[in-house]
């Protein structure tokens, strides 16, 4: 851990959210290993992920809901840091962006920054599809912070002036198909559940069409995905499908529960129709 004047005051605590993340966490503990104090929030790793976190001093909390929102939320709370960087396993810090975070916590004037992210999937650098500069909100004052909210793309929630940082994390987002599908199949069921539950139009083909139809144009024709070559071709396809994986999920909570309410209105009509006799 890095050094201060004050070696019993902490200055900044790094909290990192991870499970099996044996192949990934070691890159991201080396790139923190200078803050005063490491946060590892571990949703119940069966395998190195623990025992490679203690070699860098980190303090290990299990906690195993899925909620990115109250992992995060917990993470924070443990902390003991005047300044909290979350950070997750697939994530690296850069030299650069260790300078300007020293710099900017010095200067106090922000109580939270926004820190691009550049984005790495099938191991190539990615500058379009929505890919760069892709700010998150990471680092915040613990006295100015409120909550993290959000079921699937989770925020802080943070009292005064937001900063943005110029230099960038570095996120090994997707490394191959198979791990890119596996996380679609999981988050999609999230997505198409946050819509059901906000009472979403049911799905027909005229809202397929049109949801294909405006991913497509996002990823392919707005942000360029081909000029990332192959790959961006490949990612913001992938995209399209994935936005179609949602809705098709969608389409089956809404058959399911339209289903559910025929089933029961059938049987009040065959008690009423008893009763009557």
């Amino acid at each position: 851990m890095a050094s201060r004047e004050n070696k019993n005051k902490i200055k900044i605590s790094a909290v990192i959210l991870a499970k099996n993340e044996e192949k990934k966490i070691t890159e991201c503990l080396r790139s923190v290993s200078w803050v005063d104090e490491i946060i590892l929030v571990d949703g119940g790793s069966v395998d190195a992920t623990c025992s490679l976190a203690r070699r860098f001093k980190a303090k290990i909390f299990e906690f195993k809901k899925e909620s990115f929102a109250e992992r995060r939320n917990f993470g924070t709370k443990k902390a003991q840091g005047e300044w909290v960087l979350h950070i997750d396993a697939d994530e690296r810090m850069t030299d650069g962006l260790r300078e300007e975070i020293l710099e900017a916590i010095s200067s106090n004037s922000f109580s939270h920054y926004a820190i691009p992210r550049s984005n790495f999937v099938f191991g190539k650098k990615m500058k379009h599809c929505g890919l760069w500069p892709d700010y998150v909100v990471r680092l915040f004052k613990k006295k100015d912070f409120v909550t993290w909210q959000g079921d699937l793309h989770e925020t802080p929630v943070i009292k005064g002036k937001l900063g943005y940082m110029n230099n960038y994390f570095i996120h090994i987002k997707h490394d191959n198909l198979f791990d890119i599908v596996e996380k679609t199949n999981k988050w999609s069921l999230i997505e198409a559940k946050l819509m059901f539950d906000a009472c979403h139009p049911p799905m027909n083909l005229l809202r397929f069409a049109s949801s294909i139809f405006r991913e497509f144009y996002l990823r392919m024709i707005k942000q360029l995905a081909f000029l990332d070559g192959v790959e961006g071709v490949i990612y913001g396809i992938y995209q399209v499908w994935s936005r179609l994986l949602s809705y098709a999920k969608l389409w089956e909570m809404q058959e399911d529960n339209s289903k559910l309410k025929t089933q029961k209105s059938k049987i009040n009509n065959d008690l009423f129709g008893l009763k009557l006799f």
